[in-house]
């Protein structure tokens, strides 16, 4: 006999229900994290307001100031372009200590 606190697996597909059963279930759900971080609000690096939205791939624009940059693909600061943006902030800052 089949205990009452027995939780039934998936119906938590969120946008890739759209996939039924095809395609595995780790597929389906690493689709549905991708398109939730795409499709959320990101912060303008312009004017700091919570308003980016993805117009395309790559193409992020914030819809209070009109700023439109590139971005990654699903989300407007990939991990290598903060790395290199440290990177040339430090080089940036030793200038301006030089002169």
């Amino acid at each position: 006999m089949a205990s009452s606190t027995h939780k039934a697996k998936g119906k938590v597909t969120r946008s890739a229900g759209r996939f039924g059963c095809r395609y595995g279930r780790f597929v389906r759900k690493r689709v549905a994290d991708i398109e939730a971080v795409s499709r959320a609000l990101h912060t303008c690096p312009k004017c700091d307001m919570v308003a980016v939205q993805r117009k395309g791939t790559g193409i992020w624009e914030c819809r209070k100031c009109g700023f439109k940059f590139a971005g990654g693909s699903y989300v407007p600061q990939t991990p290598a372009m903060k790395v290199a943006k440290r990177a040339i902030d430090r080089v940036v800052a030793e200038k301006k200590v030089a002169n």
